[in-house]
Formats: C-alpha cells, sequence, structure tokens
C-alpha cells in the first residue's frame, strides 16, 4: 500500500478502497487463481501500481467512458476506477471465473463506477473514448477488434484510442504504427526494478 503512496496523493475513500485490494485480491485468489501464485505477494507493485502507470500517462476528464478488454481479475480496470471515480469503466474477459473475481472485488471494495461482463471483445457493441489492456495480445490484433468500439467525440487530452501496458521487446510489434503510436518507458514515473522494461504504448484510433 505505502508504494502507491509514494507515487500518488490519496483521499481517505481511495485509500481504504486500496487497502480492501490487499485482503481481497489474495483471499480470492486462494479460491480462483487469478494471480499467478508466487507473484500474490507482489501485489501492489505488479498489478495495482502497474495499473496505475497509465494514470500517469492520462487524467481522464470526468465523464469518460473506458473499456478493459481481456482483464483477468480487474487488472488495469480496478485500480483505475479507484484513481478515477468519475470515470465509466467497463471491465470484459471470455473467462467466466475471472469475471467473477473482478466483478466480487469490486462490489466488496465499494468500486461503484465498474461493470464486470463475461465476453468476448468481437461481441463488445459499446462506444468507448479509451480502450485499456495490459499484455493480451499483439497490437494490430487490439486494434482489429476494438477499433469499432472508439468512440468519435473527443474529451480528453489526448485523442481516443488504445493504451496497452506491454513489456519486452516491442519494435516488431508497433513496427507498423510507428508514425502515429507512441510509447512512454513506465520507469519515467516509478523507480522499481520491475518496471525498468515494462512500457506504455498509445495508439490513436
Amino acid at each position: 500500500m505505502d508504494i502507491i503512496r509514494k507515487y500518488f496523493s490519496l483521499t481517505e475513500h481511495q485509500e481504504r478502497q486500496f487497502a480492501a485490494l490487499g485482503l481481497l485480491y489474495p483471499e480470492w485468489n486462494a479460491k480462483i487463481n487469478v494471480i499467478s501464485r508466487k507473484d500474490i505477494d507482489n501485489l501492489y507493485e505488479h498489478h495495482i501500481l502497474h495499473s496505475l502507470a497509465i494514470a500517469k500517462w492520462l487524467n481522464f476528464t470526468s465523464g469518460s467512458e473506458v473499456l478493459d478488454v481481456g482483464t483477468g481479475g480487474g487488472f488495469p480496470g480496478i485500480p483505475l476506477a479507484i484513481m478515477f471515480p468519475e470515470v465509466k469503466f467497463t471491465l470484459i474477459d471470455s473467462v467466466g471465473k475471472k469475471i467473477r473475481v473482478a466483478t466480487e472485488i469490486a462490489t466488496a471494495a465499494g468500486i461503484s463506477n465498474v461493470r464486470c461482463i463475461q465476453e468476448r471483445a468481437e461481441e463488445e457493441k459499446g462506444k468507448y473514448d479509451f480502450v485499456i489492456s495490459r499484455a493480451v495480445m499483439p497490437l494490430a490484433d487490439l486494434r482489429k477488434l476494438v477499433q469499432k468500439n472508439i468512440s468519435r467525440t473527443q474529451r480528453n487530452a489526448l485523442p481516443n484510442g488504445i493504451i496497452a501496458l506491454k513489456g519486452g521487446e516491442l519494435q516488431g510489434e508497433i513496427q507498423r504504427f510507428r508514425n502515429i503510436a507512441e510509447t512512454e518507458d513506465i520507469s519515467y514515473w516509478f523507480d522499481e526494478e520491475y518496471f525498468k522494461t515494462k512500457k506504455i504504448v498509445y495508439l490513436p484510433v
């Protein structure tokens, strides 16, 4: 929890919600494995803070709508929903038990600006300002699936599009988008070793 305070100033309500995640995720993970057993001890750094890198990249405007594709147990959507209570987050995943975990945790932590749906990205019909994801699929595949979901109405400092959390070698993946995609090293904001190879990729759509 201290690692979140290190980089963000939180309201009391946000403090309580982030603290709740530290209790709820290990409890649910013991029943339904959404985070690797050996990684659950790194919940705040590897999962919650990693998700919040998007909050450093873009301060979502109040009233924005964001779609989290392949959310798993709720990353990056749930931490971002705590950080942006005036933004609506829709979290989708094709695996029912993962959506159940995300739903139960959001409810128990009192995160009211989240809805969790079991479905594939192909099935989602809604329009959103941004689609977010964490290491779900190559950028070209993700763009093909979600460009239908990007709203034409602009209300943020950046044009609507995709914001993806990625790791490792990305040159090949973003080569075809090199003139429009932007990448930022997460180590620019967070100094922990874990973030040395982690990046945000932004693709306007």
